[in-house]
This record gives structure tokens, sequence and C-alpha cells, in this order.
């Protein structure tokens, strides 16, 4: 649904709105103390992301970064390292709190959005005292891109020869699942955890799910309480999270399209700011230095919101931006003079 005020948002896909089916929801669901484990919609909603990611168990949470968070500590130790991507978000944006849990973020550089096996077995022989691995699904600071099977295996037969766990920070595997045409608990199926967001992509308002063995996600349960993220009546918002998971996912390639389509337009007007080739899934990068310095302004003044990151700025596609929206964003990029 666009917005009302006819803003185009494209800053992230954080900011969709429920739709109809999952307000109704939120206000039908029934509800019960989760601390507790009695809330049965929350129940149903870890069931059956633990089901569709193909692991033991689910554990619902407020934030992307609390997944991630609460599965670090579990799988690893104070005092230890993780390895990960140089732009991973565990290390670039979750770095404090990574560091907070004792547990030093050791990052790799990345290829193309993946870590290659022999860069990761390489780190792993410099750090002897490493004592978890994670990778990113899709990788956000590479356009997006989506890691493939025989990476996520590669990676992972790595972190096995060290007798070490992986965790996926898979806020956007949907969008992987969708781009490759691969089931997503066959890209699951090699790491220990992983996480999912329902509150970007899948445009529910609130909350991730981390998946995994039991005794894991039992222990994350409770640094969940630890951080502060215990909730008790919260299948009014778990609601949302059922119905996105039914209902949300397949529309996820019009968004890819659209994202597409924003690229391309990008790389013609300014060549050499976006390699609208690597545009896989609903993020697109355009450096800078290859547009107009005003430019973020100018498509403000058109109601067309991006981000500046660095030396960077973002769009990311979601479901509150329809073709009509990327089309009047195409018009505007291709007559700024």
């Amino acid at each position: 649904m666009p917005s009302p005020d006819g803003r185009i948002d494209l800053r992230s896909d954080t900011v969709t709105t429920p739709t109809p089916a999952m307000r109704r929801a939120m206000a039908d669901a029934e509800v019960g103390d989760d601390v507790f484990g009695e809330d049965p919609t929350i129940n149903r909603l870890q069931e059956r992301a633990a089901e569709l990611l193909g692991k033991e168990a689910g554990l619902y949470v407020p934030s992307g970064t609390m997944a991630n968070q609460v599965a670090l500590r579990a799988l690893g130790r104070p005092g230890t390292a993780l390895v990960c991507a140089d732009g991973a978000h565990v290390y670039r944006v979750e770095g404090e709190s990574t560091a907070d849990a004792g547990i030093e973020a050791r990052p790799v550089a990345d290829v193309a959005g993946a870590l290659a096996p022999a860069d990761v077995e390489r780190a792993l022989g410099e750090q002897l005292d490493a004592s978890l691995v994670s990778i990113e699904n899709t990788y956000a600071d590479g356009n997006g891109r989506a890691w493939r099977i025989d990476e996520i295996r590669g990676v992972c037969e790595v972190a096995q020869r060290h007798d070490l766990p992986v965790h996926c920070d898979g806020a956007r595997i949907w969008n992987a699942s969708v781009a490759l045409g691969v089931p997503v608990a066959e890209l699951v199926a090699p790491v220990t955890t992983a996480m999912f967001c329902i509150s970007k992509g899948l445009g529910a308002p609130v909350g991730s799910v981390l998946v995994g063995p039991a005794d894991v996600v039992g222990e994350a349960h409770s640094y969940r309480r630890r951080l502060g993220g215990a909730m008790r009546q919260a299948g009014v918002i778990a609601a949302a999270g059922l119905v996105a998971l039914d209902t949300m996912v397949e529309r996820l390639a019009d968004d890819h399209r659209r994202a597409g389509a924003l690229a391309d337009v990008l790389a013609e007007r300014f060549p050499g700011s976006v390699d609208a080739a690597a545009i896989e899934t609903n993020i697109v990068w355009a450096h800078l230095d290859r547009i107009p310095g005003d430019l973020l302004d100018r498509l403000r003044g058109e109601g067309i919101w991006a981000l500046a990151l660095g030396d960077r700025a973002r769009f990311v596609t979601h479901k509150d931006v329809d073709n009509a929206d990327i089309d009047r964003v195409v018009k505007v990029v291709h007559d700024l003079d």
C-alpha cells in the first residue's frame, strides 16, 4: 500500500505497514503470558518458523539485532572471537552489542558478498580463540546478494573442521530463497542457528524469529530475558508474523524486479554509480561520488526518500512501493538535468 502522503520511501524495508489481514489477525489474536510460554499465538509462530526452516525450535524476539545477539551468546563464549564478513551487520551495526557479550568480531574481507572458505580457514588458523562463525544472507552491504548453497556449505565445512558452530543472520533469508528459487530450509540446513525478520520484506510490524537446536534456543530464551526482551501478551504482534509467512513470501519477487528497474535507470543516468547486473534482491547501493551531490535532496523534493550511508546511497524496495511508484522514480531520475 503506497504511503497516504504520497511519499515513496526507499530508505529501508523496515518502513512497511501491516496489511489489512495482519491487522485483523492482530485484533483477534489469542494471547497469554509468553514468559511462562503460555501465549498460543507466539507458540504457533515459533513452531511454524522452526518447521519452515527445518530446525528443532524457534524463539520470537523483538528485533533482528536481539535475535543475532542471543544466538551469539548462546553459541559463543566470552573472551573469544567471532569470524564474520567485514560488512556484516553483527560487526558494522551490532559491534558494540557483540563486544558487550565479551565476543570480539574478527572481520574477513568478503568476495562479492560472500566469505571464501579459504579465507575463513586462514582466519580460524590465525584466531585460535575463535568460538563461532557468522554469515549474513542476504548480504545487505553487498546489494542484498544471496548466498548460494555451495557457498554456505563451504564455510560451514571449514567451521565444522574446527568444531565451531555457524550462525546465519538471515534477516532477509526469504528474499534469498525467492531470488535463488531454493527452499529456505535448504539454505539454512548447514548452519547451527538462523534468524529472520518478519518486520522487513515480509511486512509485519514487529519482530524476528531465531531457530535452531532446542537446547541452543532454550539458552537463547534465557538471554532474551537478560537483554530485556521478555514479552507478555505479545501474540497481538506475533499474529501478524503468521500472516506474513502465509501471504508475503512469494510477492518478494515483485520487490526484486522493482529494485532491478531502479538500478537500471541509475546505472544508465549516472554511469559507474550502480552495478545493475549485481542486483538480485531488493537493495540497491549507489556510489555517491558518481551521482550529483544533491541528488538525494532533489529526490526528496519530489517525495522520493532514500538514505545516505557513508560514501553510498541506499534504495530498498518493499511491499509499500508499487509499480506506479517505481515508474515515478524512474521518470524523475531520468529527467534530472
